[in-house]
């Protein structure tokens, strides 16, 4: 049987607010390290029914990367819908919810360009 282990080391400052994120993997083409500004994990606890979440960001994300990022997420979550239980209507809501974000994003980052 195949084993594939992911890392995660954050570095906190003194308030144990992320400054740092990086992140190894045995799968990963990059050998080393490689950093980031933002992880989302959820784990599935089949003891309790439950979801547990870990999400961090650094302070060096940006307002509107962040959007992104939760955006992409979920559009992913609708693909793990499709393939994970075969249920297109609902990852097809998922992903016109996500297109209704992705246009407020547009039109928040136009507005953002013209106060400028």
């Amino acid at each position: 049987m195949k084993k594939s282990d992911i890392h995660f080391s954050v570095e906190l400052d003194n308030q144990n607010i992320p400054e740092k994120i990086y992140w190894e993997a045995t799968d990963n083409p990059n050998e080393g390290l490689s950093d980031t500004r933002a992880i989302a994990i959820a784990l599935w606890d089949h003891y309790h029914n439950s979801t547990l979440k870990i999400d961090l960001w650094t302070k060096d994300m940006e307002v509107v990367d962040m959007k992104r990022f939760l955006i992409e997420i979920m559009s992913g979550i609708a693909d793990t819908a499709l393939n994970a239980t075969g249920d297109q209507r609902m990852a097809n809501d998922i992903e016109n919810t996500c297109r209704t974000l992705s246009k407020r994003l547009e039109e928040e980052i136009r507005q953002q360009e013209k106060q400028q």
